[in-house]
């Protein structure tokens, strides 16, 4: 069976860089880099300190203060080797300096802000088939924080607010970037307390697995499919295959949803999931899924 030969990382986010759908209000926050330690994750994923990362800013509505910040904090790793794509639209994925950029790096990292963006901005163009053909036949890394990794996936989550999450039709969906299937993802998936949305995605698509990336939290995602949980905390894992009664199909807009048999699990940094397998790991290291392998044959 084939795989992509490249590595993801999505991260659950903290800051917003940019709008918050939500609430429709452009935030400016001291970044901190809470995700310092996961941004060291990606340097070393990447090839190590001399590695060249590119920034795309596309969901950005601040792009310049989110491309310096980054710049900064990849810096304290000391990896220097970086440049800021500042994608406003879907003319800008015909420059010829960005295609030739996407060529020579070793990895690249999509900021957060407003996810859908990114589909609209990237859909279809020869800017993304690029990504993918590198991320699939090279040793390649997509690393995404908050809105960067929420597009993803094939299907994305790109509007719905928490509080209402529970009612039909609240949770709006559409075409992610597509480097990974049969996954919805959210992000600052605890603290905005987001369950309920992502339950409605999975729902409306149960042959999706949901992931819930948590703050200072992400997805180091393997083989197209292998996930290992990295940063201070939860990633939440939310499957749909077994549900028994799901009413969302026979029910008005505005109405509760109802469902029976949904299926959850918590990972921890070094958990793990195998989403082809719909399988739980308790050490996700390639080290242990090497040695699962062996056991198994």
């Amino acid at each position: 069976m084939s795989y992509p030969k490249g590595k993801l990382i999505a991260i659950g986010g903290a800051e917003d860089k940019g709008t918050d759908l939500e609430k429709g209000e452009i935030h400016r926050n001291n970044l901190n880099f809470f995700e310092l330690g996961i941004i060291r994750r990606v340097v070393e994923e990447a090839g190590g300190p001399d590695a060249h990362i590119e920034i795309i800013t596309t969901a950005s509505t601040i792009p310049h203060e989110v491309g310096e910040s980054y710049m900064d904090a990849f810096g304290k790793t000391g990896c220097t080797n970086i440049g800021v794509m500042h994608i406003r639209n879907r003319q800008d994925t015909l420059d010829p300096q960005y295609i030739e950029r996407i060529r020579n790096c070793d990895a690249v990292m999509f900021s957060g802000g407003n996810q859908l963006r990114l589909s609209v901005t990237d859909g279809g163009t020869a800017f993304l088939s690029l990504l993918k053909k590198r991320y699939q036949e090279e040793d390649f890394l997509i690393a995404g924080t908050s809105a960067g990794a929420m597009a993803m996936s094939n299907t994305m989550i790109y509007e719905g607010n928490a509080t209402r999450a529970h009612l039909k039709g609240e949770v709006k969906m559409t075409s992610g970037l597509g480097f990974m299937g049969s996954v919805i993802i959210d992000s600052h998936f605890e603290k905005r307390g987001r369950f309920g949305r992502l339950v409605q995605a999975v729902a409306s698509n149960p042959s999706c697995i949901g992931i819930g990336l948590g703050e200072d939290t992400g997805m180091l995602i393997t083989r197209g499919d292998k996930m290992e949980a990295i940063g201070s905390g939860l990633v939440v894992i939310i499957d749909g295959h077994d549900i028994l009664h799901n009413n969302i199909a026979d029910i008005p807009d505005g109405n509760p949803i109802s469902i029976e048999n949904l299926k959850v699990h918590f990972c921890e940094k070094g958990n793990g999931y195998i989403v082809s397998e719909r399988k739980f790991l308790v050490e996700a290291s390639e080290g242990a899924l090497i040695k699962k392998q062996v056991d198994v044959q």
